[in-house]
């Protein structure tokens, strides 16, 4: 057979995919890495060293089944398209090849003519660059990963593209069979590497709870797991109960990924969420070592929590009183424009009438009390333009009645019905009795604008000695929460107060409105 590899570096390359195939598969199970290797050591054997009669119908498919290998690795699966796409073809040709071998023709040979071996060297060239795209857009964690085994792919693909036409004219290479042979064998070579540098990997956490010790900062924390992980991209989001999210160190928010490059791991102590940390989708290959890193970090993590919860809420509260101070600047100057384009131009008729009325007084008494009953007509009207103003300000059924008696009223007239579940709470400052009130009032408001829901539920009572204000219907739901200006008032509100305004509005199942406050 010209050309063909033969010999003991034959059996060398198979044994090695087989034997580190079922290592990576002992290790791994659920991924398809081990089970792809030991095939292609199985076809590799059947194909060029087991002795006539050769499977020889099976033996041609172990390139398609390397070409399926290497695009898949490090994870076993083909995610993108392309991938699907070329190694189908590959499989498509090698069938093409056995069917060939199944008439007779000898493997190895060109048995398919020119036509063959031209689609086999442009597979080739397909399989190689997809994996130099692929480790260029790769991250510096999916690289150290990838670069050992898709650099001897790279060499061995290459020496195949090279042979395989030689194959076809007639020409013996020898030294280039041999060049791919210790080409391929490098594979599973780098691939147990890989798998020892997992074992490696773990032992730097050890190392990671001496540089927690060390850590002085939260980007201390941060550095600390990155090293240990091997991703220098790696970001810590804290868990904020009160806000239901998670911030970064300085209090900002952060959002989580839901696919691409990046995963989240969340990192849990005595069963509750404390942080979570955004890394390089590549470290999900190495659970243990990702599990090994939050067990250690955990306790830290939760010391760097209650820090980040805390600039949080500072961070919060300075924007909730700037936009506290602008709403309330913007209703003095909506104060000042109603007093004076309303109030006052009504009280200055009202001398002006009672003039006029005091001049017709002897000579059309008729006119006067017409007059008299307009200034008094004015000042009635005037009494009703203060009454709304004064109920702008603070409501005064919050002043005769209370919290209790207010949202009592506010049930009664609202246009959904509405059920109370009012229990026992202390008596509260003003300025929540107040905030409470509004929530429920803007919240009972929103149902009957947005929800088309067929009724609400109002809670009041005391939490741990916080006061809960709950709002919940069963209308539409989907609530956006970032449009208008009434909710995100309220929230200013309620965190200027000292608590917190969250919102959750699932589609087709309802609005829950719900604001904790301090009692005192």
């Amino acid at each position: 057979m010209t050309g063909a590899p033969s010999g003991v570096l034959a059996t060398v390359v198979g044994v090695s995919f087989v034997g580190a195939g079922v290592i990576a598969w002992r290790t791994r199970p659920g991924n398809r890495v081990g089970a792809l290797m030991v095939t292609v050591g199985v076809l590799w054997l059947v194909r060029w060293v087991l002795p006539p009669p050769r499977l020889g119908m099976l033996g041609v498919f172990w390139p398609a089944v390397l070409a399926h290998l290497v695009t898949a690795f490090p994870t076993g699966r083909l995610d993108a398209p392309v991938s699907r796409l070329v190694v189908g073809l590959c499989y498509v040709d090698a069938g093409y090849v056995a069917v060939l071998v199944a008439r007779g023709h000898a493997p190895g040979e060109a048995t398919g003519g020119d036509v063959e071996t031209g689609t086999i060297v442009l597979l080739g060239l397909a399989v190689l660059g997809l994996q130099v795209v692929r480790w260029s857009r790769s991250s510096t964690s999916r690289r150290r990963t990838l670069t050992l085994v898709l650099g001897a792919a790279a060499v061995a693909t290459t020496l195949f593209v090279a042979w395989r036409p030689l194959v076809a004219v007639g020409p013996r290479a020898p030294w280039l069979v041999v060049a791919m042979q210790v080409a391929l064998a490098a594979i599973p070579v780098a691939t147990l590497f890989g798998v020892l540098r997992r074992r490696i990997d773990r032992g730097r956490v050890a190392d990671l709870v001496v540089r927690l010790n060390e850590a002085p900062h939260p980007r201390g924390v941060r550095a600390a797991l990155a090293a240990a992980l091997g991703d220098s991209g790696l970001r810590v989001g804290y868990w904020v109960p009160e806000a239901d999210r998670y911030v970064d160190a300085d209090g900002r928010p952060v959002t989580l990924p839901q696919t691409g490059d990046l995963a989240a791991t969340r990192v849990d102590r005595a069963g509750d969420p404390v942080a979570v940390l955004i890394h390089d989708a590549v470290l999900l290959d190495n659970p243990a070592l990702v599990e090994a890193a939050c067990a250690a970090a955990a306790l830290a993590l939760e010391n760097e929590r209650l820090t980040a919860e805390l600039r949080a809420r500072l961070r919060q509260l300075a924007v909730s009183r700037r936009r506290v101070v602008q709403a309330v600047e913007a209703e003095r100057r909506r104060l000042e424009r109603d007093v004076h384009d309303g109030v006052q131009q009504r009280l200055l008729s009202i001398p002006m009438a009672l003039t006029l009325a005091e001049s017709a007084t002897s000579g059309d008494p008729g006119r006067a009390l017409s007059l008299i009953g307009e200034a008094k007509g004015t000042a009635l009207a005037v009494l009703d333009e203060l009454r709304a103003l004064c109920q702008g300000i603070h409501p005064p059924v919050l002043t005769e009645r209370g919290l209790r008696g207010a949202v009592q009223e506010l049930a009664a007239v609202a246009a959904v019905p509405a059920r109370l579940a009012v229990g026992p709470f202390p008596t509260l400052p003003a300025d929540v009795e107040t905030t409470a009130y509004y929530v429920v009032a803007e919240a009972l408001a929103n149902v009957a604008k947005h929800a088309e829901a067929a009724g609400a539920v109002v809670t009041l009572e005391d939490r741990d000695g916080r006061l809960l204000v709950e709002i919940r219907d069963d209308g539409r739901g989907g609530a956006d929460t970032s449009c208008g200006s009434g909710l995100r008032g309220l929230a200013d509100r309620v965190e200027a107060s000292g608590g917190t305004l969250h919102v959750t509005s699932p589609p087709g199942r309802g609005t829950t409105v719900r604001a904790v406050l301090p009692c005192g």
